[in-house]
């Protein structure tokens, strides 16, 4: 038997990640202390690339939207699931759970469009280094990140407003610890044939054309690269490259785990599996990744501390 959402006013059961033993409390608490790092790491990123001068690149600009959407990610899904588990609670409401779906969606689409654009910063830069400032002016790298944003808005909002429209069958149990979309969707009991088109055209678009894209930007760096005669050319341009393909390597990768494995091959655990290491682990990888291996952000670290120290 299935109900129109037309009074809004049950709730779903999100059926979490942890129970009450001592060992999911310990991983509870492994959870919230890289929820903490993915927080402060992302928002460092943000500061440092906002304050320091020699950081007002484009390239530093994409990467500034790209911690602001890992920031975002994170906070949309971890406090939710903290809340709950703290008071014993597993419900959300239908508006919380659209909200919640809306936001995370339009958010990983976002990143997915943000990472294709930012491997075309670093293939004009290694490729046509000459015609890097026309090319990545001031005003072409904003069209790219409002681009990212809209785009990844209106993607989640078509998504939204039709699986929040079906109907939902009797138990409203979302097994998951958030409203990921194949949770949620496996709660119609409407032919959704037609949706599953819409579907399909979404991930290609989201999930597979940003790889390609991605692919072939780094096929014609390499190509470039290779062609270097100056082995310090090549140091700097695999130096330059490096971090941002170990982002894309781990975002997409677990994009591909969480949505692209064929229905016979998923399980409730390997999906909160997936999407922990989607939704959390990468976001507070990126940071860490960025600070470590990118000198010109270690050294805007360091200036920073530095000033601090001398104020002080």
């Amino acid at each position: 038997m299935c109900h129109r959402n037309q009074t809004l006013l049950a709730d779903f059961i999100l059926e979490g990640l942890f129970d009450d033993s001592l060992t999911h409390l310990f991983l509870f608490l492994l959870v919230m202390v890289v929820f903490l790092i993915a927080v402060n790491g992302n928002t460092l990123t943000i500061l440092l690339i906002c304050s320091d001068p020699q950081l007002h690149t484009p390239m530093y600009f994409l990467l500034s939207q790209l911690s602001l959407m890992d920031l975002m990610h994170v906070s949309t899904t971890i406090p939710k699931m903290a809340a709950n588990y703290l008071s014993g609670k597993k419900s959300i409401s239908f508006v919380g759970c659209a909200t919640q779906h809306f936001l995370y969606l339009s958010l990983s689409s976002a990143e997915s469009l943000i990472l294709v654009l930012m491997s075309y910063d670093r293939y004009v830069a290694i490729c046509h280094p000459l015609r890097y400032t026309m090319l990545m002016s001031r005003r072409v790298v904003l069209m790219m990140a409002v681009t990212s944003w809209l785009g990844g808005s209106l993607n989640s909002l078509i998504h939204t407003m039709i699986l929040m429209h079906f109907p939902f069958c009797d138990t409203w149990i979302i097994h998951h610890f958030y409203c990921e979309f194949p949770a949620v969707v496996k709660l119609v009991c409407d032919d959704i044939t037609v949706y599953e088109t819409t579907v399909y055209i979404s991930t290609f678009t989201v999930i597979l054309l940003p790889i390609i894209l991605v692919s072939t930007s780094y096929g014609f760096i390499m190509h470039s690269v290779i062609q270097m005669r100056s082995a310090g050319s090549k140091r700097n341009a695999f130096g330059t490259c490096s971090s941002h393909f170990i982002v894309v390597s781990l975002f997409f990768g677990a994009a591909v785990f969480s949505y692209l494995r064929p229905r016979s091959q998923r399980t409730p655990l390997q999906d909160k599996v997936g999407s922990v290491f989607y939704s959390v682990i990468t976001p507070t990888l990126n940071p860490l990744i960025y600070t470590l291996r990118n000198k010109d952000v270690a050294k805007a670290l360091r200036r920073v501390l530095r000033r601090d120290i001398i104020t002080q």
